[in-house]
């Protein structure tokens, strides 16, 4: 067999072992996806009517706001997810079955490569779950065709990808799971201080720049655009930006650290 075909085989292993321990152990997912949920019910339920008449300048209109939050609450969910991704590979480094993997003829990146797959398409089936919730409340895509839904599609695969990868590296570099899992807590609160709540426009302008030059705020800004219709701008090439930067940050740091790792 090939080089190449011994690193899929063995990625596809990797990737299946990920799955199972998902299945088996699903309150940590369970858990990190009931956030975006509860701020999602909390926000439309709750603030809504006074958050859509503070936004919009005119009167309380609930489902103007759950079109407005949902997209920014998708994003949230991705990086939800990704915490359980640094506290599985943390779990791994710490508990002796990557010592073992590396006594036996498996393609080293294949580990990598299996966790990385692995919590992508969690997130994508968190991100269904949630964006269900969403529809059920009341959330309607206004103006989006079927370029724009794969768009869409395309835009939340590639963000996960992003945010798993530097998940992967806080995984690496933290002594416990528990580390981990506080490692990787920017990746849960960056969308508390982005536009998924307000927009930018209604931000007070010290607090502006934090919320403006970030990850998060320019995907947002951009599936909003993808989904409502509204004008995504410069968002599109920002958001792309961050997304490809980010995946490569977190690649080289990942193997870097994972190939130099004794453990």
């Amino acid at each position: 067999m090939s080089a190449l075909g011994l690193a899929l085989r063995d990625s596809s292993t990797m990737l299946r072992r990920n799955l199972l321990h998902a299945r088996r152990y699903p309150s940590l997912t369970l858990n990190l996806l009931l956030t975006p949920i509860m701020l999602l019910l909390l926000f439309v339920y709750i603030f809504g009517d006074t958050m859509s008449a503070g936004i919009g300048g005119g009167g309380p209109d609930r489902s103007a706001y759950i079109a407005f939050v949902v997209p920014g609450l998708l994003l949230m969910t991705i990086g939800s997810t990704t915490i359980g991704t640094a506290v599985s590979v943390s779990n791994d480094m710490t508990e002796g079955i990557i010592a073992r993997f590396r006594t036996m003829a498996i393609h080293r990146g294949s580990v990598l490569i299996g966790h990385v797959i692995g919590s992508v398409l969690q997130a994508v089936a968190s991100v269904v779950l949630v964006g269900a919730v969403g529809v059920a409340i009341g959330f309607r895509s206004s103006g989006a065709g079927v370029l724009e839904w794969l768009a869409a599609f395309g835009l939340l695969v590639l963000f996960a990808t992003a945010l798993t990868w530097i998940a992967v590296g806080m995984g690496l570099v933290s002594p416990n799971a528990e580390a981990a899992g506080n490692n990787a807590m920017p990746l849960i609160l960056l969308p508390l201080l982005s536009s998924t709540f307000v927009p930018l426009d209604a931000m007070p302008g010290w607090f502006r720049p934090i919320a403006e030059y970030q990850p998060f705020t320019p995907a947002i800004e951009t599936l909003r655009g993808l989904l409502l219709g509204t004008e995504i701008g410069h968002n599109g090439w920002l958001a792309l930006a961050w997304c490809l930067g980010l995946a490569v940050l977190g690649y080289f740091w990942s193997t870097s650290k994972f190939n130099g790792d004794p453990r």
